[in-house]
């Protein structure tokens, strides 16, 4: 045992001495600084605002900023290490599971979406949990401060106690939400978000250090705090501000994530992933007002010597009363901007999918579409469909058909993967990229699916393949063609065509609206047939086009069907560059003459389309520019018979210069001596103008693809008529030749061939005419008189002997110059 003396218990006295009275004075000037801090005004009260549920003492300001800057694990924490083998999975989840760094914004949220729900949940059975004050309000609060590069999102949800902390933040893919709905099976209003357990982690994205303070109910306040290092901290939170119940999370962010501490961008994410989330979501956010400030003292003294000039003047008039006195003596004001904080709500749109549709009004579904859209112009969406399924997939659904197409819908009809169809899980956005819920041909559809049970990725940034996407698919895309099948049905133009006694009882703002469906979408519809063999006769009933009988008017297959001629076996229809044009087409002579309908076809996607509508309510379609066309007609036979060494002849006469496979007597020639006609399954005319137009056709290609071509003549014309006499008189007269060859080529043109030597016919309608004016083939153009070249030669000659001339003269006259 060691021994003392006196002079070292006198030494270790002055030591216990000094210590003591250092650490009184330490306390006494703490207690002085506090006091003087407390004098100081909040520092809310300063920006103009106060958040509602916040501390606003400045000791807890000073105790959060000296918590901000701490970037390292506090010394007095108690320490853990992660999972095994979580440094190496979190490495790869911050690095390589999420493609968008955006998302993290959208992750916390849904987080503090569930922790609301959760504590909402057990309030129904205990409204004791909630307890008093700002804790009942059920909100998510989001701050930053781009001094310090902080970004802070707090709720006042259920919170964590520290086991919790350890468990959900501490394990990789272990889901507090998962465990909380394994716990409450009983029946209840729950529907949260989280399923993986992964989503907290995205904040190391955009942040080198986090803070997650949290309250719970059973537990006192703790902080878990980690660098994405391997390990983390939890300690109980002495300095923080007490929440509580809740949690706040704090990201300190990285040099490189500055983007998101601008207030703009965090508005633009919360609109785009959690508009729609139940709880309200507040951001603190600056704002700049109008305020009234003293004038400065220049100001003033200016304004003092204007108003003494102006009462010189005024010398002689009455005296100011008392009151402008009083008036004169207030101070100067001025109008000056002033920014002040408070809290902006970020998601006033409400989920009307989640809603009863019977109890849903009009005007919502145009504000809510608006919103959904970010169309705030004056024009409501055409139609919505607004459904639940249920079965085997669950979902809930909202469609609309906008006002007016894009510009550019149909440039990028094939690369683009952009959807105006938004996917949601529990109410938070997914995706709008994506083409596995509704085909192509309906991308010009707008709104939203949400569903509890759609198979994504751990990520949630994509849909994985599963059989669940084949049956909401085809449920969304019976929908959508039910949606527009009622806009024609409830329009009067489409309904009551023929029902002129009842248009007084008609609601005008619903005519002609499927007219205008068509004008805008008329070619998805088209392009559904040809794409969709399953709807292909569902998406035939809503076709309009115009006809010989409609009268400038759209009309259907079904009206056409209706006013079909008895003995009419076929759709008759044409195609062609526009109705103009088609309208004085030699095709349709006969057709008109005998009574019968025959639908104009002028887009070009047409061509394609009449590829894959081959028939309609047992109706065949019947191209009138082809083979094939049946009309009754009692001499054929008698005709064929009587012209067969005409049509033998001029076969013969075209088969070496043209690609004719046959020369026939027509059946639908009224006014026209004769037409070209394609094969029935071959290129058209104008189908073969069309893939001429290509930019990267192939012109070895096409000639597989053009049609055999068939001269059709017309035996009751007065030039075939003569044509046959001349050949019956003499079949090798080369003027016979020509005048058939002429009309071949009149004839293709006529019937919208391109030709293939426009030289050769223009030679021949030339010397056609010369013929008519009786001049002679041999008939040369008059040459040019070779007189007129040999006067300009000379007077070419004698110009330049003129300036050679003058250039000798010139000279001398500088020699004489030398000399002198």
């Amino acid at each position: 045992m060691r021994k003392w003396t006196i002079p070292s218990l006198l030494l270790l006295l002055c030591l216990f001495s000094l210590i003591s009275d250092q650490r009184w004075k330490l306390q006494a000037n703490a207690e002085e600084d506090s006091e003087d801090i407390a004098d100081l005004p909040k520092v809310e009260e300063k920006l103009g605002a106060v958040p509602h549920g916040l501390s606003t003492d400045s000791d807890v300001v000073r105790r959060e900023a000296e918590s901000i800057s701490k970037r390292s694990l506090r010394s007095n924490a108690e320490k853990f290490e992660f999972q095994a083998e979580v440094s190496r999975l979190m490495d790869i989840i911050i690095n390589s599971l999420y493609s968008n760094k955006d998302i993290f914004l959208r992750e916390l949220i849904s987080n503090a979406s569930d922790a609301l729900d959760k504590i909402r949940f057990l309030s129904l059975t205990d409204k004791e949990v909630l307890g008093e004050g700002d804790n009942t309000k059920l909100e998510i609060q989001i701050k930053l401060d781009k001094e310090k590069k902080l970004i802070s999102i707090r709720d006042r949800g259920i919170g964590m106690t520290k086991e919790d902390l350890i468990k959900n933040l501490g394990t990789i893919a272990k889901s507090g939400t998962s465990a909380f709905v394994e716990k409450m099976q009983t029946s209840g209003d729950l529907n949260l978000i989280g399923q993986f357990g992964v989503g907290f982690y995205s904040v190391y994205l955009v942040a080198d250090y986090v803070e997650v303070i949290s309250k719970h109910n059973d537990d006192k306040q703790y902080v878990w705090e980690s660098k994405a290092d391997g390990a983390f901290a939890i300690s109980e939170d002495t300095w923080n501000e007490p929440l509580g119940r809740g949690t706040e999370i704090r990201l300190h962010l990285r040099d490189e994530a500055g983007e998101y501490l601008e207030q703009s961008k965090l508005k633009d994410l919360v609109k785009k992933y959690s508009e729609f989330i139940n709880f309200p979501i507040h951001l603190w956010a600056s704002k700049e007002i109008d305020a009234e400030a003293r004038a400065d003292d220049d100001e003033s003294s200016d304004e003092e010597e204007t108003s003494e000039s102006s009462s010189s003047e005024e010398e002689g008039e009455s005296e100011t009363s008392e009151d402008d006195e009083d008036k004169e003596e207030k101070p100067k004001t001025k109008k000056v901007k002033e920014t002040i904080y408070e809290w902006e709500l970020l998601n006033d749109v409400k989920a009307i999918w989640l809603r009863n549709p019977k109890e849903v009004t009009d005007e919502e579904y145009t504000k809510f579409y608006n919103a959904l859209a970010k169309d705030f112009g004056e024009d409501k969406p055409m139609a919505s469909s607004h459904f639940n399924a249920e079965g085997d997939v669950e979902f809930k659904a909202v469609l609309f058909i906008p006002p007016r197409a894009p510009h550019d819908l149909y440039e990028s009809y094939y690369n683009s993967n952009k959807s105006n169809l938004r996917l949601y899980v529990r109410r938070v956005f997914i995706s709008d990229e994506f083409d596995e819920l509704l085909p192509k041909y309906l991308s010009f559809l707008k709104g939203l699916v949400d569903s509890d049970t759609l198979p994504l990725n751990v990520s949630r940034e994509m849909l994985q393949q599963h059989s669940s996407l084949k049956t909401i698919k085809k449920k969304l895309i019976r929908k959508a063609l039910d949606m527009i099948r009622k806009i024609a049905d409830e329009d009067p133009d489409e309904v009551n065509n023929d029902k002129k006694d009842t248009e007084d009882s008609i609601d005008n703002e619903k005519k002609g609206q499927y007219t205008k469906f068509w004008n805008e979408f008329g070619k998805s519809i088209k392009l559904g047939i040809i794409e969709d063999a399953t709807n292909r006769n569902r998406l035939a009933k809503l076709l309009r086009f115009e006809s010989t009988k409609s009268d400038g008017k759209l009309t259907s297959l079904d009206q056409y069907i209706s006013r079909m001629k008895s003995e009419q076996k076929d759709i008759f229809y044409i195609t062609g560059p526009n109705k103009e044009q088609l309208e004085k087409s030699p095709f349709l002579e006969r057709l008109k003459k005998k009574g019968y309908e025959v639908i104009f076809f002028t887009d070009p996607v047409d061509e394609y389309l009449m590829q894959y509508l081959m028939d309609y309510e047992d109706k065949k379609f019947q191209n009138v520019s082809k083979e094939g066309l049946k009309i009754k007609d009692s001499k054929v036979k008698e005709l064929k018979e009587s012209f067969k060494e005409l049509t033998k002849w001029w076969k013969g006469a075209l088969a070496a210069s043209e690609n004719v496979d046959d020369v026939k007597i027509s059946n639908r020639l009224d006014n026209t001596p004769c037409v070209v006609v394609t094969s029935k399954y071959g290129w058209s005319a104008n189908m073969e103008r069309i893939m001429q137009s290509q930019t990267l056709s192939d012109a070895s290609k096409q000639a597989y693809m053009r049609g055999k071509r068939v001269l059709e003549i017309n035996p009751r014309h007065p030039i075939i008529k003569e044509l046959r006499e001349r050949v019956l008189k003499d079949p090798e007269d080369e003027s016979v030749k020509q005048t058939a060859q002429l009309m071949y080529q009149t004839a293709l043109m006529e019937s919208g061939f391109v030709l293939t030597d426009p030289k050769d016919f223009a030679s021949r309608i030339y010397d056609s005419v010369k013929s008519s004016l009786d001049i002679s083939p041999d008939a040369t153009v008059e040459e040019e008189d070779d007189s007129e070249e040999a006067e300009a030669e000379t007077e070419t000659k004698e110009t330049s002997a003129t300036s050679a001339g003058a250039a000798t003269s010139d000279e001398e006259d500088s020699a004489v110059k030398d000399e002198l």
